[in-house]
């Protein structure tokens, strides 16, 4: 399984717990936005992974789940108001899959969760307070993050040993 398709299924988990509960209560369809920095053709090897890895936790986009789809088609100051505009649709969710999409739909919405992909250095970007304890909507995964950066460089297989150059 390739990173992208491995990052998306997570995501998919990721959302499903809390649609999952909900579902248990009662047979609801679930509104979630995915607002996108780029174009429908782009983006849409990205939506079917999504919706794939949907599928595999029983969730079927038009019978138990509407995903609202915005695209900004390169222009990054359209995404303050995609985001506003899922906003007012009252999503459930909105996915941001890069750190300009996670940005722009923070600043319109503390109430609705958020769900970053291998967003790079969150904490940096103001998304969330820490990686241990995010806080706020934001939540997902980081690609980067300085506080790892000394860990991934201490894991070594000889650990302790010298090399003489």
């Amino acid at each position: 399984m390739d990173r992208r398709r491995f990052l998306l299924t997570s995501l998919a988990g990721v959302l499903a717990g809390p649609l999952a509960a909900e579902a248990q209560r009662s047979v609801k369809t679930h509104r979630v936005g995915m607002l996108l920095g780029g174009s429908q053709g782009p983006s849409q090897s990205l939506i079917d992974e999504f919706r794939q890895g949907l599928r595999e936790l029983g969730y079927t986009e038009g019978q138990n789940i509407l995903i609202e789809y915005r695209f900004a088609d390169g222009k990054p100051d359209h995404l303050p108001e995609l985001a506003a505009d899922l906003v007012r649709l009252k999503v459930e969710l909105i996915v941001a899959p890069v750190s300009t999409v996670a940005v722009a739909a923070q600043k319109v919405t503390e109430t609705i969760p958020i769900v970053m992909v291998a967003v790079g250095d969150p904490v940096r970007l103001g998304l969330v307070a820490s990686l241990s304890r995010p806080g706020r909507n934001v939540t997902g995964t980081a690609s980067y993050h300085p506080e790892l950066l000394g860990k991934y460089l201490g894991i070594s297989p000889q650990r302790g040993s010298r090399t003489r150059a």
